[in-house]
């Protein structure tokens, strides 16, 4: 019985380790219960009055909750291996009170010291498997923390790549450039830069699924507001007179209907077309409602008269 339960929590450290590891190093990154929790927050947020307030702080805080999560079932795995051979199949130190509490209690105890590493040494493993496991936890724990930090170090250029292209797309929106200026070389080359930098974006999403839940704000300057901008660039690219124009305007247009795919399949499941998971995507964002001459997923503002 005692190994029952010690394989118990050896099964929650594994379920943690797999989730750590589809989470922050799978190439696709395919994480279980880390979405979970984050689509939970997500959801949650929708649900708040008003959301607009909450929904910049749900990225990072269900970055957080994720690692909090990670760390206690790891603690607690741990605690339940050490639990049944408590305090037998240990070493107290001279005159420590450990021994006389709770064996659950020290259990936890001994874990969160390890996991920690900060080898306490007032409660030590006596027989020889324990002593082989419980370092084993403290490399754990310095793997977690080491996790923790490349994440973060890791999610944010993401973010900033799509507030870039943000950014762009909406200072073309409010230049309006005519179908002169985009039908030449110059026109070629942005419709060009703007689809590398939609597969980009596209790739973020793909490895990084959690900067879906980070809001890129409430101004006319997100992407949620701004995507539209790039498609309608892209389709007058395609209707230009000159062949690099028009091959421009077909690559930028095969990013966005590939950036719809991901989005659609891993976060909006709406099963439309591209316009139409934009306008999902702008609307789980709360840019579903773009003021006059804003476009959430639709069109730009009309051209300007040729000059």
């Amino acid at each position: 019985m005692k190994w029952l339960v010690s394989l118990l929590g050896a099964g929650l450290v594994l379920v943690v380790l797999r989730d750590l590891f589809h989470t922050l190093w799978h190439p696709t990154r395919h994480g279980g219960v880390s979405r979970l929790v984050m689509t939970a927050l997500w959801r949650l947020s929708r649900r708040v009055r008003p959301r607009r307030r909450l929904a910049g702080l749900v990225g990072p805080l269900a970055m957080v909750t994720v690692v909090v999560m990670w760390a206690t079932t790891i603690i607690l795995g741990w605690a339940i291996i050490y639990w049944p051979h408590m305090p037998g199949a240990f070493r107290f130190a001279p005159g420590s009170e450990a021994a006389q509490e709770p064996s659950a209690l020290d259990s936890v105890y001994l874990s969160l010291v390890t996991v920690a590493t900060l080898g306490l040494g007032d409660i030590a493993p006596a027989e020889g498997w324990l002593r082989v496991v419980s370092p084993l936890e403290a490399l754990v724990g310095f793997a977690l923390l080491t996790a923790a930090v490349s994440w973060v170090l890791e999610i944010y250029p993401a973010l900033s790549r799509r507030r870039a292209l943000a950014v762009r797309l909406a200072l073309l929106r409010d230049a309006q450039p005519t179908p002169q200026q985009l039908d030449s070389t110059a026109g070629a080359l942005l419709l060009e830069a703007l689809a590398t930098e939609v597969v980009r974006v596209r790739v973020d999403f793909t490895q990084y699924a959690e900067a879906y839940y980070f809001h890129d704000g409430e101004d006319r300057t997100s992407f949620a507001a701004t995507a539209g901008v790039a498609a309608a660039l892209a389709e007058r690219g395609q209707l230009a007179r000159r062949p690099e124009v028009r091959l421009a305007g077909d690559l930028l247009a095969a990013a966005l209907r590939d950036l719809a795919a991901v989005l659609d399949q891993r976060f909006l499941h709406t099963g439309g077309s591209p316009a139409e998971v934009f306008a999902a995507y702008a609307a789980d964002h709360d840019r579903g409602h773009a003021a006059p001459g804003r476009t959430a997923a639709g069109s730009t503002a009309p051209d300007r008269p040729d000059r």
